[in-house]
């Protein structure tokens, strides 16, 4: 059994796959298998994994006979996975060096936990380098393993499935898996740390997370597939119906959520401006049903967005972002 089982979905990379894929099996240290899963990629992806296959024993390609997304990709390669620790990366970004030898090192110390949480930075095409703006949680004092009580500022981090390692055991035990549709990590990630006895973290840059041009992110392409991000929250608080035990989370969670749902909104590029005054419509009834008794609105500008967001408040939303960003261009 392989210490770790790396699961790379794949999908129109192939200007980036080779880089993608020489991270991983460049690692040394513990041992692990690479499981690649083409996505019914249409260029040449697929038979790049099959050469790197070819080459490398500790590769394994599934070629899936349609197109199904990140999400059920990742699906298809976890079934499969037989290491002890499951890692996730997307396949235009890399690991960086020496990753997995400190992984290894920091769980064995930590007695192998439930989850490892590393850092990551953000790379752009002219070569530039920023660590994510998430440094300081990694650096603040923590208890060396612990469970999400003791730090509960994990819940601010980017909610992304490849900033961590998971115990296979683990995922199976809670049935973690990914949906389908866009934010297919939001019904994973928060579910896992919620549930998790055991956590620890590795203060480390361990993902270089691409910054594509324009075009190469869809969360960044305006859609209406930006409306599943309701979908992907329904799913969180099943999990917390099915958890009595971890309902004191609700409003926290809640909190996340409108602030997720916020950034959809007002990300230029994402939901299509005609479109905008349904998704406030979308946003009152889902925030209606979800809104625990216990949430409390942060103060200042940012909390009456969130509030204006919840309650469907198209105009007055629009207006405060207008007089923000008046405010700021007689700031300069």
């Amino acid at each position: 059994m392989p210490r770790f089982s790396v699961i790379v979905p794949v999908y129109q990379v192939q200007e980036y796959l080779t880089e993608c894929l020489d991270s991983v099996l460049g690692q040394g240290g513990p041992d692990l298998e690479l499981i690649a899963v083409d996505d019914r990629s249409p260029d040449g992806c697929g038979a790049m994994l099959d050469g790197a296959a070819a080459r490398d024993p500790r590769v394994r390609v599934l070629h899936l006979p349609e197109n199904v997304g990140l999400g059920r990709a990742r699906n298809a390669g976890l079934a499969v996975a037989t290491g002890e620790y499951v890692v996730f990366l997307d396949s235009d970004d890399t690991l960086t060096p020496g990753l997995l030898k400190a992984v290894d090192d920091r769980l064995a110390a930590g007695g192998d936990p439930d989850i490892l949480v590393y850092d990551y930075a953000r790379t752009y095409a002219e070569g530039r380098i920023t660590r994510a703006a998430s440094a300081h949680v990694f650096g603040a004092a923590s208890p060396e393993v612990f469970g999400l009580a003791a730090r509960p500022d994990l819940l601010d981090l980017l909610q992304v499935v490849w900033n961590k390692a998971y115990r296979r055991g683990f995922i199976t035990e809670q049935g973690l898996t990914f949906p389908a549709g866009y934010y297919e990590d939001t019904p994973w990630t928060y579910p896992a740390l919620l549930a998790a006895a055991s956590i620890t973290l590795l203060d480390q840059v361990g993902v270089h997370y691409r910054q594509r041009q324009e075009g190469g992110n869809i969360l960044a392409t305006a859609s209406r597939k930006h409306f599943d991000v309701f979908a992907q929250y329904d799913l969180v608080f099943a999990f917390l119906d099915g958890r009595p035990d971890l309902d004191h989370w609700r409003p926290v969670v809640y909190g996340r959520m409108l602030h997720h749902l916020n950034t959809v909104v007002s990300r230029p590029g994402r939901i299509p401006p005609g479109d905008r005054r349904e998704y406030f419509r979308r946003a009152a009834a889902h925030c209606a049903r979800l809104r625990p008794a216990g949430y409390r609105p942060p103060a200042g500008v940012a909390g009456l967005r969130t509030e204006l967001l919840s309650q469907g408040c198209y105009g007055t939303y629009q207006t405060v972002r207008a007089l923000g960003r008046a405010r700021r261009l007689v700031g300069r």
